[in-house]
C-alpha cells in the first residue's frame, strides 16, 4: 500500500510511529502500511518516514515481515526494542502518533522512552489517506464482495422450516470461508420474522416459519479487507405488505445509487434514498444512515448520512443500505458495496437483489 500520501495531510512531522499492542489494542494502520496478510505482530512497531518504512518486530514474526520487502529490524527483548525506536527517531523532533489506536499505557511508555520528542496526533491524516483505496486494496475488497455474494447464493436455498437463526448464521460463515475468506468480517446477523425489525439484532434460537422474512447481514474478510452485504428474502410466499416493503426499499436503493459519483455530497445520496421511503406509508421507518465506508474496517469511515457533509471521492468504497423496520412485524434491508467512480459507481456485490421467495 502507498504510505507517502499520509504526509500530505501530516506536514508537521517527518516521522510517524505506529505501535502494536496485544489483540485488544490492534492498530490496523500497521497492516495498511505494510500490506502484511498474516501474523499478529503483537508488541511490534513501525517507523514511517516519507521515503521508508521500518518494521520493528520479534523473531516470532520475522519471516512474515521480510516477505513485505521492507526493512525489518529484530528486537531481542524490551530494552532492544526501545533502543531501536530511539535510534530510528533521533533525527526527528516531532513524532506523529495514531492517537485513535494508542492506549494510555503506550503513551506513557513513549513519554518515558523518548521524553525529548513532541508528539502530535496524525490519526485524522491516516484516516484521510485510508479513505481512497489503492488498486491492490480495491482488488481485495472486490474479492471479499465476490465471496460474500457467492456464499449467499449457495446458502439461500438451504433454508428449511425449523432451522434456527444461529444455524443459518453458521452456515453462511462456513460457506464464506470455504470460498476463500479468512473469516467473516463481522458477526453475521440473521433475523427471522419479527426479529428483522432490529437492525443490529444478534441471532438466537428462534426457529424459521413459513411465509416470513429472513434478513441476513454478512460479510467476508479477504486478506484483511471487508465486504458488507444484506439480503432479505421470504421463506415461502410473500404477502402484499412484504412485497410492498421490499419494492420500496429496492427503489430507495436504486435512487440513492443514481446519485453516487465523485464530488457528490454523501448527504444528498442519503436524502435521495430516504425520500422514496418517506414518501410512502413507511415514513420515518428508515432509522439509520444510508451507508458507510468500507475497507480494513467494516465501518471504515463516514459516507452517506443525512446529517453529515461528506464529499465522495473516486476509489472510495461505500455501502448503500436503505431499510424499513416495523416493530413486532419485521423489516427489510438491502445492502450493497460500491466503488465510487468519477462519473458513477461500480457495483461489486452481485447477489440477486430481486425479491426471492424460497420454498
Amino acid at each position: 500500500m502507498s504510505f507517502n500520501n499520509i504526509f500530505d495531510y501530516a506536514r508537521e512531522t517527518d516521522a510517524i510511529l505506529i505501535l502494536q499492542g496485544n489483540e485488544n489494542s490492534v492498530d490496523k494502520t500497521f497492516f495498511y502500511l505494510t500490506g502484511v496478510d498474516g501474523g499478529l505482530f503483537e508488541g511490534s512497531a513501525l517507523i514511517v518516514k516519507p521515503d521508508e518504512i521500518k518494521i520493528i518486530t520479534s523473531t516470532l514474526e520475522e519471516e512474515t515481515a521480510r516477505k513485505t520487502g521492507l526493512e525489518v529490524m529484530i528486537a531481542n527483548g524490551k530494552s532492544d526494542f526501545e533502543r531501536i525506536i530511539k535510534d530510528g527517531l533521533k533525527s526527528s523532533n516531532v513524532v506523529g502518533l495514531n492517537y485513535s489506536s494508542l492506549t494510555m499505557e503506550h503513551y506513557r511508555e513513549l513519554m518515558r522512552m523518548i521524553p525529548d520528542k513532541e508528539f502530535i496526533d496524525v490519526s485524522g491524516s491516516i484516516m484521510e489517506s485510508r479513505r481512497m483505496k489503492s488498486p491492490e486494496e480495491l482488488q481485495r475488497i472486490r474479492e471479499a464482495a465476490r465471496i460474500g455474494s457467492e456464499a449467499f447464493e449457495n446458502v439461500s436455498h438451504k433454508l428449511k422450516e425449523g432451522m434456527t437463526e444461529s444455524e443459518l448464521s453458521s452456515l453462511i460463515a462456513y460457506e464464506m470461508m470455504k470460498l476463500g475468506a479468512s473469516e467473516p468480517s463481522f458477526s453475521t446477523i440473521v433475523a427471522f420474522g419479527e426479529n428483522a425489525s432490529m437492525p443490529h439484532y444478534s441471532p438466537g434460537n428462534r426457529k424459521l416459519k413459513k411465509n416470513e422474512f429472513v434478513l441476513i447481514d454478512f460479510g467476508a474478510r479477504y486478506r484483511r479487507y471487508c465486504s458488507d452485504i444484506t439480503r432479505t428474502v421470504v421463506f415461502g410466499r410473500a404477502n402484499d405488505e412484504q412485497r410492498e416493503m421490499y419494492n420500496i426499499v429496492l427503489k430507495a436503493q436504486a435512487e440513492g445509487m443514481k446519485k453516487i459519483r465523485e464530488n457528490v455530497n454523501g448527504k444528498d445520496v442519503d436524502l435521495a434514498a430516504r425520500k422514496v421511503i418517506d414518501d410512502s406509508k413507511y415514513k420515518g421507518r428508515f432509522i439509520h444512515s444510508l451507508g458507510h465506508g468500507l475497507g480494513m474496517d467494516v465501518h471504515d469511515h463516514p459516507a452517506l448520512s443525512a446529517n453529515l457533509d461528506f464529499p465522495l471521492k473516486e476509489n472510495m468504497v461505500v455501502t448503500v443500505e436503505p431499510g424499513i423496520y416495523l416493530p413486532k412485524v419485521g423489516g427489510v434491508r438491502i445492502e450493497d458495496d460500491v466503488i465510487v467512480k468519477k462519473d458513477g459507481y461500480e457495483l461489486i456485490s452481485t447477489a440477486p437483489r430481486e425479491l426471492l421467495e424460497i420454498s
